[in-house]
């Protein structure tokens, strides 16, 4: 990290995607910006890229031709998306479903997509589950995916009247949509890594 960027995490303040945007990061270096919070990103392992290759492959497959389009990291979405780059909060989800034309910016996607998946790794917290969890479901992403790799499960939400309601799919599942109507991931393919 250089030391321009050193200075202002260690000073506690608060950032802004203006912010984010001048921020002289080192190769490799990635960060999320949660409610004004920067949050350093370790690198994936081998089988969180497996996995994050095939899902994407079998998604993209699926939307050949279709107006959604998906996203792998690193890739910008700006869950509450504001003109002046005053927002605060830019995530890097593992995989971004966005169907609207107009939230697909050059800097990547301005507002919720209409899914998003993230894989769990040994760097995740818990405390980072839930707090993504608790601001995809403000910021109205409609499905969101939890892929545990230990596990060989997924985690389906799909949001109904402002709350997430859950399901769970092992590894010999096929894994249904229900914002991508007609997609069925594979499961057994996704943890065959």
């Amino acid at each position: 990290m250089s030391d321009a960027l050193q200075k202002p995490f260690t000073a506690n303040r608060r950032f802004t995607y203006a912010d984010y945007k001048a921020w002289d990061l080192n190769e490799g270096e990635r960060f999320e910006l949660i409610e004004g919070t920067a949050y350093a990103m370790a690198a994936p392992n081998d089988f969180h890229q497996d996995i994050l290759v095939e899902l994407s492959r079998q998604m993209g497959n699926y939307l050949r031709g279709k107006p959604c389009k998906v996203r792998p990291a690193p890739y910008d979405v700006r869950l509450f998306y504001a003109e002046d780059e005053s927002d605060d909060t830019v995530v890097q989800p593992d995989i971004s479903v966005i169907c609207g034309e107009e939230k697909r910016g050059p800097e990547g996607c301005r507002g919720a997509p209409d899914l998003v998946v993230e894989i769990l790794s040994p760097s995740n917290t818990a405390s980072e589950y839930i707090r993504k969890f608790n601001l995809y479901m403000k910021a109205g992403v409609r499905e969101y995916w939890i892929v545990s790799p230990e596990s060989k499960t997924v985690q389906s939400f799909v949001l109904q009247n402002g709350a997430y309601m859950g399901t769970v799919y092992d590894s010999g599942a096929a894994l249904p949509s229900a914002v991508l109507e007609g997609l069925s991931i594979t499961l057994a393919d996704v943890f065959a890594g």
